[in-house]
């Protein structure tokens, strides 16, 4: 009898031992998750600032180009 005991102690440690060990895992995969999550809300707003740029070279680009054609038109 007392040998199921110690079989069941010890088995219970082990567990206890193995579920300490997965919550320590899990704990990093939730940190890991986090940052993840934080780096692709700032790729999202990179990725914005990037479109709104992109409209200002072309209005930039578009001025330029009726400029030219201005100074092209007072030439003649």
């Amino acid at each position: 009898m007392w040998i199921w005991i110690a079989v069941v102690v010890v088995a219970v440690i082990i567990m206890g031992a193995a579920g300490v060990r997965l919550l320590g895992r899990l704990d990093g995969l939730r940190r890991a998750a986090m940052r993840l999550q934080r780096r692709q809300t700032e790729a999202a707003k990179l990725q914005e600032a990037a479109l709104e740029l992109q409209q200002t070279v072309l209005a930039v680009q578009q001025r330029a180009e009726l400029i030219q054609e201005h100074a092209i038109l007072k030439r003649r």
